[in-house]
């Protein structure tokens, strides 16, 4: 049982950047697609970036390209997002998540971490 831990999280003015980390443990991580989500108050969670296996393959929504990267450390059981040019609406709780193939679809998703806060504001 794959579990997954996000850290990074913190309070940032807008223009400003982030990393978040996601480590996992309990299994191969490497064996899975990777994912971050992201949930605003009152608001769905959507889909944010993710990665292959391998690294060698990303997505990211549109509302974040450009701004944020997301790449992984198979090494160090660690998936990353970078953060630039964060905007009000970027304030969120951002989760990590594992799945058995790329994709977006937050269902298609079998691991969740518990999340962390991300707020931006001047």
């Amino acid at each position: 049982q794959v579990q997954l831990a996000e850290s990074g999280g913190a309070l940032v003015q807008p223009g400003g950047s982030l990393r978040l980390s996601c480590v996992a443990s309990g299994g191969t991580f490497s064996a899975y697609a990777a994912g971050w989500f992201r949930q605003a108050p009152g608001k769905e969670r959507e889909f944010v970036a993710a990665v292959s296996r391998s690294g060698g393959i990303t997505q990211a929504a549109d509302s974040v390209k450009g701004r944020f990267t997301i790449s992984r450390d198979n090494a160090k059981n660690t998936v990353y997002l970078e953060m630039n040019n964060l905007k009000f609406e970027d304030t969120a709780v951002y989760y990590c998540a594992g799945a058995s193939a790329l994709t977006m679809v937050p269902e298609q998703y079998d691991y969740w971490g518990q999340g962390t806060q991300v707020t931006v504001s001047s």
